[in-house]
């Protein structure tokens, strides 16, 4: 049997929907929930029908409003120094150990003297860094965030407006030999350049 051009049009949107809610990161959940909103609107004028016009309309503004605050340089995100012990840093690494794997194949658990961060989105665990102090160089040795919020540009704000934790504990600069293709691509991204072999984020002024 032939489907309609409506009917596709239809079909096409009920797949985006479904498809967001398998998405783990929060950015991409609402990107394919809104792109599947409008087209459900689209759907509804060709019918037509008002309902599915009203309700998909909301829901895209929903999701635009969500996607705005998501990328607002005043989002709630935040980096609290923790003693590289504390029971709950322990436990948050355990239970993502499989996950930090990918990016770092290497990962043994903090140790004695190193500087621990916890990151956070709104107020909530988002990821943790770990580091060994060198001086006043910090090498890094995990540099983590959850897969639903790595969307949230977390890195981004922690490397540029976010540096002062760093500065604060001492440390003038950062420098890590990544582990993995993808943390290399992800840290060059957020301002890290090479240098003598290793990528290393001046954080002086």
């Amino acid at each position: 049997m032939l489907l309609s051009p409506v009917e596709v049009i239809g079909y096409i949107a009920s797949a985006l929907v479904v498809a967001s809610l398998a998405m783990t990161s929060v950015v991409r959940l609402r990107v394919v929930s809104l792109v599947g909103s409008l087209v459900f609107v689209t759907y509804g004028v060709l019918l037509p029908s008002i309902p599915i016009i009203l309700t998909n309309a909301a829901v895209a503004l929903l999701n635009l409003w969500f996607l705005r605050k998501e990328f607002s340089p005043n989002r709630d995100l935040g980096a609290v120094p923790i003693t590289s012990d504390a029971p709950f840093l322990l436990d948050f690494l355990r239970s993502h150990d499989a996950d930090i794997r990918t990016f770092h194949p290497g990962f043994q658990p903090p140790a004695a003297g190193d500087f621990a961060l916890l990151l956070t989105r709104d107020g909530l665990p988002a990821g943790a860094l770990i580091g060994t102090p060198e001086g006043d160089v910090l090498r890094l040795r995990v540099d983590y965030v959850m897969h639903a919020y790595r969307d949230s540009r977390i890195g981004t704000w922690l490397y540029r407006s976010g540096t002062k934790v760093f500065s604060d504990a001492g440390f003038a600069s950062l420098a890590t030999v990544p582990a993995s293709e993808a943390l290399r691509h992800y840290l060059l991204g957020v301002g890290f350049v090479q240098r003598d072999g290793e990528l290393a984020l001046d954080l002086r002024p």
